[in-house]
């Protein structure tokens, strides 16, 4: 008789197909020993040497409240970052969130204060620049709050699932419907504005061809947000469905059609989404969607992404807007130092959300009404009458500015609305929002998961790069794109067991 360690593997049931053996991958591995090896380093860097460094310029700041409230955020900012950069999970939307929390509303408001300039003028007293830091700080510590809160609780099966019905994956009839909308839509697009070429000029020639098109009509703007966003938005989720597709399925690969109708979306996306003719938030949303997308399973991926994204903001950002105007209407930054365009473009958040402090104690909260202003930015304005304009363009109006396209960050919206107890809870909301969404997005590209046809791997990278035009806002001009891609997602996706599995 044989032991237990002895005994002989019984026969495989007629029909069975053995799987192969899973080894291990080196890649988490080495990935967590180079984590320790980077994790005093980063922290270090971006919890302490970058703050002491924009300290150390020299400047006319005034050191109060204000600015040790701002190197407490650009601190606490810093080490959450460190925290997603360092962790062995992806968590896409949290990661973004911190990164931006880093760039726009703790380092560049933290180098504002230190030089002693701010993009826009602060119309109010000192206190509410005061307050509009410690307001940050608490919708930071809601979000916190709310992450934590969803982590502690298990990930269970959708309702679908207990009524028979599969995960959300891509319909692959519907699939081909919306990349016929993308090659109509963006090519309507493009004879609208006059070919291919102007989409290689400048913004500043998009906009005067847009509006020569005859799709603007006086006082609104719906006709030209509604051609971008149609021309734009469909053809950017067909190239990551492909994307998709071609990264994780050999049939995929193997597939001419599948290969050509990628390569002909890239052409079409570099048209259409291509730099030059986009706002460089926009164009952030197609490059983080495509690199989470071809990568979903990418530690070195994500880590790039959020360190070299930090990089990127603080050098190569403010620099980015050079075809925002033609060659006439270019004025090129000048400064002797990397930190002084933090303080003189781009970056208004905080002293934007400081205004609309003011702002508010003039007229009193909206208790929803910007909001839903934007949950309705399709209702035109003949019907609404008194519909809520931008936040960012009425504190502009009110105070004075010739240029009314500033910011309105996601906590002066809801600061606006619903106050100060209203901002946290609406901020714990978010991230717990953001940290199921992340624990769905790593279910959903593991082995376990849909496989191919997955549409959380391709929605959660579109929505973790289009974070940044959400959270800088306003929310007005911000929700019209992410309307048509949640039309756009509804129109391929199925919840029937049906798709490709993935090749073991």
């Amino acid at each position: 008789m044989t032991s237990v360690h002895e005994a002989e593997p019984s026969a495989p049931a007629p029909g069975h197909v053995p799987r192969e053996p899973v080894r291990p991958s080196a890649e988490p591995m080495s990935w967590a020993m180079l984590s320790r090896a980077l994790a005093v380093p980063l922290i270090l860097g971006l919890v302490c040497f970058l703050p002491a460094v924009i300290a150390a310029q020299p400047g006319s700041g005034v050191r109060d409240n204000a600015y040790w409230l701002q190197l407490v955020l650009a601190c606490y900012a810093g080490a959450r970052l460190a925290t997603m950069i360092l962790s062995t999970r992806r968590r896409l939307l949290q990661g973004i969130f911190w990164m931006f929390v880093y760039i726009a509303m703790g380092v560049a408001p933290f180098a504002q204060a230190v030089i002693g300039q701010t993009p826009t003028p602060v119309v109010g007293p000192r206190g509410d620049l005061v307050t509009a830091v410690a307001l940050v700080l608490v919708g930071c510590a809601a979000f916190d709050l709310g992450a934590l809160l969803a982590n502690r609780r298990p990930l269970r099966r959708r309702a679908a699932a207990r009524f028979g019905t599969g995960p959300a994956t891509v319909h692959r009839g519907r699939l081909r419907v919306l990349v016929l909308l993308a090659f109509a839509a963006s090519g309507y697009y493009v004879m609208k504005v006059g070919g291919p070429a102007v989409f290689f000029t400048s913004r500043q020639e998009i906009s005067a061809s847009v509006a020569a098109s005859g799709v603007v009509t006086e006082g609104s703007q719906v006709g030209p947000a509604f051609l971008k966003a149609f021309g734009t938005v469909p053809a950017l989720l067909g190239l990551l469905f492909c994307t998709r597709r071609l990264v994780t399925s050999r049939r995929a690969r193997r597939s001419p059609s599948t290969v050509l109708a990628w390569g002909a979306l890239l052409v079409l996306n570099v048209i259409v989404n291509n730099p030059v003719s986009n706002a460089r938030y926009w164009f952030l949303t197609v490059l983080v969607s495509l690199l989470f997308t071809a990568f979903p399973s990418s530690p070195a991926m994500y880590r790039s992404v959020l360190a070299l994204g930090v990089v990127g903001a603080l050098v190569v950002f403010p620099y980015a807007d050079r075809f925002r105007y033609d060659g006439d209407g270019y004025r090129p930054v000048e400064s002797s130092s990397v930190f002084e365009p933090l303080a003189t473009k781009d970056y208004d958040q905080t002293v934007m959300f400081a205004n609309a402090i003011t702002w508010v104690d003039t007229r009193g909260h909206g208790y929803g009404r910007q909001l839903a202003g934007s949950a309705l930015f399709f209702v035109p304005r003949s019907v609404w009458d008194g519909k809520p304009e931008d936040t960012g363009v009425r504190v502009g109006q009110w105070m004075g500015m010739r240029m009314t396209n500033l910011s309105s960050p996601l906590w002066a919206e809801f600061w606006v609305d619903f106050g100060a107890p209203g901002m946290a809870g609406a901020f714990a909301l978010v991230g717990y929002a953001a940290a199921r969404t992340d624990r769905r997005y790593a279910r959903a590209v593991s082995r376990d998961g849909p496989g191919p046809g997955s549409v959380a791997a391709v929605a959660v990278p579109l929505l973790a790069g289009y974070a940044f035009i959400l959270l800088r806002g306003p929310l007005l001009q911000s929700v019209g794109k992410l309307a048509v891609a949640a039309l756009c997602l509804l129109l391929v996706t199925s919840f029937r067991e049906r798709g490709e599995r993935r090749p073991r």
